[in-house]
């Protein structure tokens, strides 16, 4: 698939800046240059512009945080092929987006109507009085350890003020941090079960209520699950493999000249990161504009009647059965047409974005399991008619 990928994208001529960053490759100064040890610990994710090859991952990535509705991203792969790297990336090019200050949670799209006076009233009010409703802030990268607690993540009893000043106050868990961002799980097959469930549920309904005694608390849950897993380590359930959009299998790279630029990248990235940093700003700020236009152009986008003909064909004759499987793909073709600057999503773009969309969808198991209840109706049925024949006669 990768090779087929990567194909695709060098023969086509029309590909966007966007896409076209992604291939670049960056100099090598960086080793000459040296920086100030002030003995301070500063986060400096490797630039996401600066990871060598592995196009279908990033691009996976970036349809993502153009179009969340997408579903997400699992990364499955070996150790060592750059998975967790690249979602760390990723906070160098998140975009900001507007967040309500309303506790129905409405933008002022949502208010156009009439009927948004009923829905929404406070808003509506404040809103049609000129007052602001919403701000902007940046996207966030929220991870879950793999040592997390239940408390951790849906939420719970603060200890130290319950001890201190004796009094139980429900504290918010990741989930609720994780709203309106992306929520990244590393080593996603090995989370507790418990932990998983209350993912599943936070993801199918958008919130959760943390309920501890008497108290409760319902908090906002939307977020973009990203993961990344080694397939080694264990399988991962059913139920949370159905809910990433994307999948994208990370092998390293065989070619010598592109291991040996890894090596060199990193080399430099770990005697200067401040440095190494600084020499990909650029291309970083014009890739995080191009993801800003993207997202405003997927608003006019729509699908061409061939593109949602093939798409669904497609997936009938895979035999898929959930209903996520089309909505990915069409909404990752969406997203990757306006990552090249189009309003009209083609089956070229359902070509490019199928495999990501539609791999491992399909189950041997439950197939089977069908044809063999529909055998078993069959039977029944002929029975049925044998004893009403036989009662005629």
């Amino acid at each position: 698939m990768t090779h087929e990928f990567l194909a695709d994208f060098e023969n086509n001529p029309d590909s966007s800046v966007l896409l076209k960053i992604l291939n670049r490759s960056g100099a090598r100064r960086v080793l000459a240059e040296d920086e100030v040890d002030l003995g301070l610990a500063d986060h400096r994710p490797y630039p996401f512009l600066a990871i060598v090859g592995q196009l279908e991952m990033r691009v996976a990535l970036m349809l993502t945080v153009i179009n969340p509705a997408i579903g997400g991203v699992l990364l499955i792969g070996p150790r060592g092929t750059g998975k967790t790297t690249a979602v760390r990336s990723l906070s160098g090019i998140l975009p900001d987006i507007e967040v309500s200050d309303c506790e129905e949670g409405a933008l002022p799209e949502d208010l156009q109507t009439e009927a948004s006076q009923l829905l929404y009233p406070d808003c509506y009010e404040r809103f049609h009085s000129g007052q602001s409703i919403s701000h902007y802030e940046a996207v966030k990268l929220v991870e879950l350890p793999l040592n997390a607690r239940l408390d951790d993540v849906v939420g719970g009893i603060n200890e130290r003020i319950a001890v201190q000043q004796n009094r139980v106050r429900v504290e918010r868990g990741i989930l609720a941090r994780a709203d309106n961002n992306l929520l990244y799980i590393d080593e996603v097959n090995l989370l507790d079960d418990q932990i998983v469930d209350a993912i599943l549920d936070a993801a199918a309904q958008g919130a959760y209520t943390v309920r501890r005694g008497a108290m409760s608390g319902t908090y906002r849950s939307r977020f973009v699950l990203i993961g990344s897993m080694n397939p080694e380590e264990g399988r991962l359930r059913p139920q949370i493999l159905d809910r990433f959009g994307l999948r994208v299998n990370v092998r390293g790279l065989m070619n010598k000249e592109d291991r040996f630029e890894i090596y060199h990248r990193n080399r430099a990235y770990r005697h200067n990161p401040g440095s190494f940093v600084r020499q990909w700003e650029e291309a970083t700020a014009i890739t995080r504009e191009e993801i800003i236009l993207a997202r405003e152009l997927l608003k006019q986008t729509s699908l061409s009647d061939d593109a949602i003909h093939v798409g669904l064909t497609l997936v009938q004759e895979l035999d898929i059965d959930s209903h996520r499987a089309e909505y990915t793909m069409l909404e990752a073709a969406r997203a990757y047409a306006a990552a090249d600057g189009r309003d009209l999503a083609t089956v070229t773009d359902i070509r490019a974005v199928a495999p990501m969309a539609l791999r491992q969808r399909r189950s041997e198991f439950m197939v089977n399991f069908f044809e063999s209840q529909q055998e078993e109706d069959t039977q029944i049925h002929q029975r049925i008619d044998e004893l009403t024949g036989a009662m005629r006669e």
